[in-house]
Formats: structure tokens, sequence, C-alpha cells
């Protein structure tokens, strides 16, 4: 049956229907918590059975069949949204020591160059790593680390061809432009350089892709021979290092979704033992900053949207901390960065980011103010210590992000940089606004809104409604110029600011996890009945998108109210919830259990269930779906979206649009390069206005 629906599926013309992939005649059956489990679809696990790739090709053709006949529109979509990047283009230089660090793009080129200029922007540019040549010969190509030593002599780059997230870390001298003979294989994201420029700290990981294990690596030693410095045993915590912005210190980090705990190591004596700040207690989380003899700590102790304690260098314990910001129930503290003679405070208040900088010598402080109000603001990198200036970047729904350079003592700032939107972009065309929807439990919900001036809210606007809501994670309103495809051709663009995530505080977040998850689901239909209630829209003019766990809340909401919905656009979706974390062997599940619950305990199990996509399809006329998925994406593997496909096409009716497409040589984060990007999302584009009737 199978290589029948593989060989219908290779010729299937444009708008037939497609039959759905038979299901194994010995599916997978267990028995979880005295209840019988079948799942038909186990099988698409098989990553090296031949089938398995058969038929996600076979997806793919049919996904090309489908919209074939949008070719043309999809390349003018495409030229549209390249019409409006500058391609060949230049990052806001970095200044550190004596060096401005930068990266370019050049026009026809997927990835940046990066570059650096000694003594003045006026120097001989010296190129010190181009993504390009290293992306020769692969089809995916992404860099994790990048991390100068610091005397600016060399390197440590790391790189990813699979989209596996596996990174392999190489050092490069600067001075003669070769490779140190200094290779390792299966490292993570972070890595530090010590003081002497000789010595590298670096994680790796495990079977299930998890960071556990810090290396000390001293150049031109063998790898192999790398001195463990610590194993991280628990399954549900992460190993990370980084660097104090001071640069006096390392910093490991080992934290699971609500526990942290933080080592600390003199970054001029490597050869040296860490030494904790606090052990984990279940549920406490800090993060440390370092500013001459002390320590500042952001910590949850006693406070849930978090508050600022300092300590002493020499006895950093938990005991020993005083209090500097007081736990405040309506401004959520998100972090501090220190300076030489400043500290830069991050909050959150009414789901509004806010930037406060407090001098160090006279106690004086003062808050930064924001021109418009609906916005995004976050530091920038910020490398140098000893200065008075604070980079951070700025964006809303109509401005374009902006680098601003803000003298903390003058209470000045100066515009660095604005990304330039080629095509005559005005922002005084284009509107945006924060409204709030109800929840079922009476819970006030933020909408942010954009859209071309001059709406009628009739109800006959196409609207495409954006939502994530999980691990806490902001959905904030930040510019697109892809996003003026959608507004110039009379849509509205959507973002439910939806519990799950932390707009609202550290309570919006613990309020849409675990056995409140569904908060996130329902919050997220009121916002849709909000906007057509209002008359922003109609059912059958309303898009729906999100990816990962927002692919969860789109199929969530979608087997709960199929009808509310028009399209949905689910990226690489997090959809088999039941079995992914019924398994531990998957990476990320067992960290995920205190995000999700532990379903080998039936409380949550049950509750799982009860949402789960997958677990939750029924005989009934689902909306047109787009799906995507990578094959080598580690965090939601391609089988959750194929799994959940095939089974749509078994059980559903009707004979709205259902495709899946996968890309066969990337991750979680889909193609690599800048222009491919731009094909996946004229992809999406045209399947939206080709259903909506929009398609010129």
């Amino acid at each position: 049956m199978l290589l029948h629906w593989l060989a219908t599926a290779a010729q299937i013309p444009s708008g037939a229907p497609l039959t759905p992939p038979a299901a194994k005649t010995d599916p997978k059956v267990d028995t979880v918590h005295g209840e019988v489990r079948v799942d038909n679809y186990f099988w698409l696990r098989e990553k090296s059975n031949p089938e398995v790739i058969e038929y996600l090709e076979a997806e793919n053709r049919y996904t090309e069949a489908m919209m074939q006949h949008t070719e043309d529109f999809q390349e003018q979509l495409y030229q549209e949204l390249l019409g409006r990047i500058k391609e060949t283009d230049l990052s806001v230089p970095e200044k550190i020591d004596d060096y401005y660090y930068y990266s370019r793009t050049e026009e026809g080129k997927q990835y940046p160059i990066y570059c650096r200029k000694n003594g003045s922007l006026e120097a001989t540019e010296e190129i010190l790593l181009d993504q390009n040549a290293l992306s020769e010969g692969h089809e995916y190509l992404e860099v994790g680390v990048y991390k100068i030593s610091p005397n600016h002599q060399l390197l440590a780059y790391s790189t990813d061809t699979t989209g596996g997230e596996s990174y392999t870390l190489y050092i490069k001298d600067l001075d003669t432009g070769q490779l140190l003979r200094d290779q390792i294989p299966n490292t993570y994201y972070s890595v530090e350089w010590a003081s002497d420029n000789q010595t590298l700290f670096y994680t790796t990981l495990d079977a299930a892709k998890r960071p556990y294990k810090l290396y000390r690596h001293q150049l031109g030693s063998d790898p192999a021979a790398d001195p463990l410095i610590y194993h991280e045993t628990d399954e549900s915590f992460f190993l990370d290092v980084s660097k104090t912005n001071s640069k006096a210190y390392l910093l490991m980090g080992l934290e699971n979704i609500n526990t942290s705990e933080v080592h600390y190591l003199a970054a001029d004596q490597p050869t040296d033992d860490f030494k904790v700040i606090s052990p984990r207690q279940p549920e406490l989380e800090y993060a440390i900053e370092h500013h001459n003899d002390q320590f500042f700590i952001v910590t949850n102790a006693e406070a849930v949207n978090f508050k600022l304690m300092c300590a002493s260098v020499d006895n950093p314990s938990q005991a020993n901390w005083e209090e500097v910001i007081p736990h405040r129930e309506t401004v959520k503290l998100d972090g501090v960065s220190a300076f030489r003679n400043h500290l830069v405070i991050s909050e959150r208040e009414e789901g509004l980011q806010k930037i406060r900088v407090r001098n160090l010598i006279t106690d004086d402080e003062h808050a930064v103010d924001f021109p418009e109000p609906v916005y995004t603001v976050h530091q920038g990198r910020n490398p140098e210590f000893n200065t008075n200036t604070l980079r951070f970047n700025y964006a809303s729904l109509v401005t374009p992000m902006s680098v601003f350079d803000y003298e903390m003592d003058a209470r000045t700032r100066e515009l660095k940089k604005q990304d330039e939107v080629l095509g005559g972009y005005d922002p005084s065309l284009y509107e945006s606004e924060r409204i709030f929807a109800k929840a079922a439990d009476g819970t006030t919900v933020p909408i942010s809104l954009v859209y071309k001036k001059g709406l009628v809210r009739d109800g006959r606007s196409p609207l495409l409604l954006y939502g994530y809501g999980s691990y806490g994670i902001n959905s904030d309103p930040y510019f697109s110029s892809n996003r003026l495809s959608l507004l110039d051709r009379g849509f509205i663009y959507a973002i439910a600011h939806i519990r799950g995530g932390e707009e609202m505080g550290r309570a919006w977040y613990e309020n849409g996890k675990l056995l409140y998850k569904k908060n996130t689901f329902t919050d997220f239909i009121a916002c849709a009945e909000h906007l057509i209630a209002e008359k922003y829209t109609a059912s059958n003019k309303l898009v729906i998108q999100g990816g990962s766990a927002g692919g969860l809340l789109m199929g969530a909401v979608t087997n709960m109210r199929p009808e509310l919905f028009e399209i949905v656009i689910a990226k690489v979706p997090f959809v088999d919830v039941v079995n992914t974390m019924l398994d531990a062997s998957i990476p990320l599940t067992v960290i995920e259990y205190d995000e999700w619950g532990n379903p080998n305990e039936k409380e949550y199990y049950d509750y799982i269930k009860s949402y789960s996509p997958y677990d939750n399809i029924g005989a009934k006329v689902y909306p047109h779906i787009l799906v995507t998925a990578g094959l080598n994406d580690p965090r939601v593997h391609y089988w959750e979206p194929a799994k959940w496909t095939a089974k749509l096409r078994t059980l559903k009716t009707g004979d709205n649009r259902l495709l899946l497409k996968t890309e066969m040589g990337a991750g979680h984060g889909g193609p690599s390069g800048r222009y491919d990007y731009l094909k996946e999302i004229a992809f999406e584009y045209a399947f939206i206005f080709d259903l909506l009737g929009l398609d010129k």
C-alpha cells in the first residue's frame, strides 16, 4: 500500500486529493497507565528506512504539484521581498579595545562576511571569516560560536553543515589566516577564552543532544586528552559557559526550566577549580553579573517577578545576598548589565520593555524614554566594560530595526543605523495599536496590531494572527519588511500575547504551563474571537501562524475550533506531545518535564493527552493547512509534523488543502541562506494569497 501511495503522490495532478500513506500492519502498541495506545504512524520515526525518506519526498512532490500553478506568483513575491532589502550592507561596528568588528553582506551571496579594522574605521579591512567560502560544497552552513581571543590574535568559531546543531570547533590564527590543528567535534553554542589567550572552555553534547560536559583545552594539545571540568548527570539540566561583561570571570551555568546553578572562575586562573555561587534548589533561579568586588544576582528567591541582590565575590553564597532592587508585583526584572560606572536594568511593565540606568558612583537613576506606545527594545552586545555608552536596538511594528548609542551620563542618544527598506517605505502610511481580548476566565489578553492607515473595520480584511506562548518567551512587536507584502494587500497583522509567554510578568508564564497549559490555547481562541467580533476580520479571512511550540498552539486550537480559522501555517510544529514526552531518549524531553509535565505521572498524562494535537485529530472539516519540517531538526523531529499530516489525511473530512513541506537538508530553523529564507517566505505567502484570492 505504501509503494502505491508513493507512486500516486509522485504524479498527482494539481488540485487532486492525496490518498494518505498506509499505516503499518504492525503499529506500535503499548500500555500507559492501563490504557492501550496504538500509534499507526510510529514507523515514520525510522529515518534510516528508505520508505520513510520516499514518503517525505513524495509529500514534497505533492506539495510542489499542488503549488505549481503559483510558481510565477512565488517568483513575483520573492522579487518583491528581495527588492526591499539592502543586499550589500554593513552592520554597525563594535569597538573592542583598538579594533572595530563588524559583518557585511554582498549582493548575490547567501551569508555574512565577518571583518574588522584596527585603530579606526578608515583603516584597511581585514576579513576574518567568510561564511560564503565556508559554505562551498554544503547545502546548509550555520556558524555557531564566533569568539575573538582577548589579545585579538585568534578566532574560535564553529560550524554545522546539517542543521542538527552539533558543531565542530576550529581555531584560526588571524595573523597568518591559517587554521590551527585544534579541531573539536560535537560542541554546542558556548565557548569562552581564558585571559591567557591559550586556554578555551567548551561544552559537548550527549546522545540526546544535551550540552552536558565542560572541557578545558590548551592550544596545541590533543583535544582527545582535554581534561573534563564538569559532567552534569541530571538529564533535565543544560550546561553552558560564558564570561562576565567585566571579562574578569568565567561562568559555568547549569539550568533547567525552573532551576539554576552558577559556578565562577577567575578568567586569569584557568587551571583553578570553579566555585559555586549557590547550590541548586528546586525552583530557585538566579543569574550573575560582576562589578568590582561584588556580584549582582538577579533571582526569583521569594520574588516571582525577580529582584536584584548583591554579594561579595569573596563569599557570594545565598546567605550573604543583600537586596538592591526589591521585588515588585507589577514589574518583571529581566536582567542587568554592569559597566564600569553604570548598571543597566532591563524590565518589563504592562507588557512593555523598559531600560533604567543607575550611576554606580552617585546612585542617581533614570529611565530611558521611547517614542512609541508599542515597541521592542533590547540591549546590543556591549562588549566594552569601561564605557559610558550603552548600545541598544529599537523597533516597532512600523519602525525598522534601529541601533542607538546612548550616552548614560549625558542622557543623549545617537542613531547609528536604521535598517533601510528599499522601494520607498513610508512609515506614516501604517498604523499600530494595542487592544485587549477577554479570555474565558476573565483574564485580559493583549493583542498588538499593525495595518495600513485607512482601515475600515467591516469584517472584510484578511488578518494573520501569530502566536507562540511557551517557555516564558515573549512575542514582542518587531518590524519586518517582509510583512509589507501582507499589509499592502490589505492584511492586518496581529500578535496574540497569550499566557505561556512572559509579556505580563512571570505569573503570565506560570499560568500557561503544566496543568494550566490550556490557557495558552483558549487565550488564542479568545483573541481570534475578539478580532472577529470587533470586525477587524472574519473567520473566512483569518490566517493563523506559529512555529515549534507555537506549532503545538496551531494544532491544539485547530482541533478545538477548526471552523474559526481559514488557513493555518504550522512551522516545525511540536504536535506529538504525548509520545515525545514519554520517550526520554529524544533530545529535550527530560528537560521539558517542567514545561509540559511528566506523562509517566497519570495526572500529567491525562492532561497532556487532552490537548496533544496528534492525539485529538477527529473526523471533521479542518482549515487549509501548510506544515513544514526539517529532516535534521533536533528540537522537533521531522516525524512529528509527518505523523500529524498523515493522520490528518486519514481522518479529516472536506477537501481543504493539506500540504507538508520537509527541508531534506536542514534543521529547526529551515534553510540557512538569506535568499533561501526569502524563498520560503514567498512560498508561504503564495499559499495564503492563492487561497484568499489575492494572487497578484
